[in-house]
């Protein structure tokens, strides 16, 4: 077939075509990324007053704050998707992607460097910063490094389906129909009636007998007779 509408206007592309589809991966995995946050992250043991060996355990959210606000920005973006507009939704799903990337680097940094948080999570328990075993790191900052990268993917395939939304910010809106004005022409009917009904005369005053009182042609002939024509009005 050939013609204009022989051809189906082109949505987005890739999995996340959909708006819906892009909005519950989103706030999945944010969710995903502020789970991996909760359990211990790095382990070590510090030596007290009162006894030699203390266990230290640092979570994700402790060793690295900006892991669990990320992932709070992320489920809030994702939410901000359903109803965002043409323009909002880039912002959203950039905002998506900055987070994914923050928890992602934040993750990364854990893992290369453990001691820093260790030692700040043991100071924050038992007020000492001498450790004394080597600082463990278990699996969850690399599960919040995946999640992260993620959520970056996540925004990069949700942005690629975008232009193919529809626009959400006529939907909830009322159309009120246009109500045509009546010109003063298109008011007045063709008897003068002007509202009071087609071929229904305007009423005249009381005491008016449809003559006029002041007649030119009477006047003249009451001067041509030598009388004043006002004594009679």
């Amino acid at each position: 077939m050939s013609g204009a509408g022989a051809r189906a206007p082109q949505g987005g592309r890739g999995p996340l075509r959909s708006r819906s589809r892009a909005v519950w991966s989103v706030v999945l995995l944010g969710g995903l990324v502020l789970a991996t946050a909760a359990p211990t992250w790095v382990s070590s043991t510090v030596s007290t007053a009162l006894e030699s060996e203390v266990p230290v355990a640092v979570t994700g959210t402790a060793a690295s704050p900006a892991v669990g606000a990320a992932a709070l920005v992320v489920v809030a973006a994702g939410v901000a998707l359903a109803i965002a507009g043409r323009v909002a939704r880039w912002v959203a799903l950039a905002v998506v992607a900055l987070s994914g990337a923050l928890a992602a680097a934040s993750a990364l940094g854990i893992l290369l460097d453990p001691v820093p948080a260790a030692t700040s999570g043991a100071s924050s328990a038992e007020g000492v910063t001498d450790l004394t075993s080597p600082v463990a790191v278990s699996v969850w900052p690399w599960l919040t490094l995946v999640a992260g990268v993620l959520v970056v993917g996540a925004a990069v395939l949700a942005a690629a389906g975008a232009p193919g939304w529809g626009s959400t910010s006529g939907r909830h809106e009322r159309v009120t129909p246009a109500v045509p004005q009546r010109s003063a022409a298109a008011g007045a009917s063709p008897t003068g009636a002007d509202g009071a009904g087609r071929g229904q005369a305007r009423p005249r005053p009381a005491g008016d007998d449809g003559s006029d009182p002041h007649d030119p042609h009477d006047a003249w002939d009451a001067l041509t007779r030598g009388t004043d024509p006002s004594e009679d009005r």
